[in-house]
């Protein structure tokens, strides 16, 4: 499969490029989306791809989103990518795009969380809560929490930091009843998906999900799914509180860039080859790990 940093469909009108994804329009209903193998860490889009990257994504995604479909409906049609764009522009998508229903966005970051980690960690240190949740004392950083939270982010704009946010924010920009169906198709996603993983030896620390309505107001799971972008995936085995545990994403990434004398901002030091073929390797694992011998 060939390294995509960026896509060059022009077989199709050109929506928006992500972080990762490029959005193409197909008809007024549906959209295609394909994965490139850019990398962001820090908000940052990184010049150096991670090759097989998007394969991955999109592998998990299809993955999980046929494995909970039964909670939720999503944004899959099942339609081939391959035959809506020119044949010269099949190579870029093949195993790494999908077709999909054109919905529209709720703004708001569903962030289920299991685990002490990350910006939750951060805040709890600060407040002893997140997203106005507040937590036993004591807790330490990757400790397991109670029972799993729903802790949303309001999304922010390219390049900047989507930032955690309490219920009442999320009720005031949706609604009360889509807030509270969010939150508990959030939290059963976050759930099963977690048992299921356990069975395979890898813990879900959290991950967060998106949704948007159709025109009939349906709401549907949608964009990427449970992968090592949208969560954070640990070795159970690895797993201790007190540290920050290995995980199967970019986390070689981000301990390498912060040795270096780097602002944070465009461009990004360039990876050294290492770096990235750790990578790489981790996001293959995860993929392997997750999708072999399912039911």
């Amino acid at each position: 499969m060939n390294v995509i940093h960026q896509s060059t469909i022009h077989s199709l009108p050109l929506l928006a490029r992500g972080k990762v994804r490029d959005m193409y329009a197909v008809g007024d209903d549906k959209l295609l989306i394909v994965a490139s193998d850019r990398l962001s860490a820090f908000d940052v889009i990184l010049d150096d791809p991670i090759p097989g990257k998007g394969a991955v994504l999109t592998a998990l995604t299809e993955f999980w989103l046929k494995k909970l479909s039964h909670v939720v409906p999503n944004h899959a049609t099942g339609i081939d990518p391959e035959t809506v764009v020119a044949p010269n522009e099949r190579e870029q998508v093949r195993g790494r795009a999908m077709v999909v229903k054109r919905l529209t966005p709720i703004m708001v970051e569903a962030v289920a969380r299991g685990y002490l980690i990350g910006s939750g960690w951060k805040d709890y240190q600060a407040t002893g809560q997140i997203c106005g949740l507040r937590l036993p004392m004591g807790l330490k950083q990757a400790s397991k929490l109670p029972e799993p939270l729903f802790t949303p982010a309001a999304k922010a704009e390219m390049g900047a930091h989507d930032e955690n946010v309490d219920f009442e924010y999320v009720i005031n920009a949706i609604g009360l009843k889509l807030a509270n169906q969010i939150r508990q198709i959030t939290l059963t996603l976050y759930q099963e998906a977690s048992t299921y993983a356990a069975q395979r030896g890898i813990i879900i620390a959290d991950t967060k999900f998106e949704f948007g309505l159709d025109a009939q107001g349906t709401l549907h799971l949608m964009d990427e799914v449970l992968t090592p972008d949208s969560s954070r995936f640990w070795p159970a085995n690895q797993w201790q509180e007190g540290i920050s545990p290995p995980s199967y994403d970019k986390q070689f990434v981000r301990d390498w860039l912060e040795t270096q004398p780097w602002p944070k901002t465009h461009p990004a030091p360039r990876l050294p080859q290492d770096i990235i073929d750790r990578t790489a390797t981790k996001y293959r694992e995860a993929c392997t790990v997750l999708t072999a011998a399912s039911s």
